[in-house]
């Protein structure tokens, strides 16, 4: 165990070099993956007209331009879809190449979403920058502590992220088709992850509902940290329950692929 981990963190680097000059060679398709998560921009031109004439609760029109465009970049930051890759390689029978390589399959993908990610900041971050000193910077927390946890944060969205992205995928040896369970894993994070419309928006008891479930660790609870939202302390509670769901994700996605991986070789993969 501790070879392979040794190992791990020493092929870690080239797999992101690697990942890198991928996403690079493929940019055509990686500028059609990030155009796909501009739906932010959408409600931002929506809600600020709604909230013209009188706000929406706590959000104006300048509350409204600073928490889409947070929420743009928090999804640029932090999105995975390695359950793509996953049950390409199962259909194709290229899993089995994979499997029999030094590095754990789930490390290699981990590498080559997280490399993905410079390219997406340099994307969103110049245009969302710009537009909220534009909006006013009033708008964002300049708590250094809420701060930090936003940052950390966002290593907790992407962690739960690509972990389920992961288990959906690897549920693709089980099932003729798992795609249809991740659109309805999209659909949850549409509607209650404060993508679409801020969580407090919605009526108490659907709200209650929603900041329970996954989908509000992914987007809302990073967006309301830097967008001052949220005071200190329901910051850093936010954080502790998003890392108790990514720890949990981490886990069964490691516990359930090495049970389906040793399913798949056992029946000839």
């Amino acid at each position: 165990m501790a070879g392979d981990l040794r190992r791990l963190v020493r092929a870690y680097p080239a797999l992101l070099r690697i990942g890198f000059q991928e996403s690079i060679a493929y940019r055509a398709e990686f500028i059609v993956w990030m155009l796909s998560m501009t739906m932010p921009l959408v409600m931002l031109a929506l809600m600020s007209a709604v909230s013209r004439d009188a706000p929406l609760g706590r959000f104006d029109s300048p509350t409204f331009t600073a928490y889409y465009l947070v929420t743009l970049v928090v999804r640029q930051m932090t999105g995975a879809w390695v359950m793509w890759e996953i049950v390409r390689e199962i259909r194709e029978g290229t899993l089995a190449m994979r499997l029999l390589r030094p590095v754990h399959p789930l490390a290699a993908h981990s590498a080559e979403s997280l490399a993905a990610i410079p390219l997406r900041a340099a994307f969103s971050l110049p245009i969302s920058l710009l537009a909220l000193w534009l909006a006013g910077r009033e708008h964002i927390s300049h708590d250094p502590i809420v701060i930090s946890a936003f940052v950390v944060s966002l290593v907790g969205a992407w962690l739960l992220n690509f972990s389920v992205s992961a288990i959906v995928g690897t549920l693709a040896l089980y099932l003729e088709s798992s795609i249809a369970i991740w659109e309805i894993w999209l659909g949850g994070f549409m509607l209650f992850s404060g993508y679409l419309v801020p969580l407090e928006l919605f009526p108490p008891w659907i709200e209650k509902i929603a900041r329970l479930l996954p989908f509000a660790y992914l987007q809302a609870l990073p967006v309301e940290m830097l967008t001052g939202l949220r005071s200190r302390t329901d910051a850093l509670w936010g954080l502790f329950w998003q890392w108790v769901y990514a720890g949990s994700a981490v886990a069964v996605m490691l516990l359930f692929w090495r049970r389906a991986t040793a399913r798949f070789a056992a029946y000839g993969g």
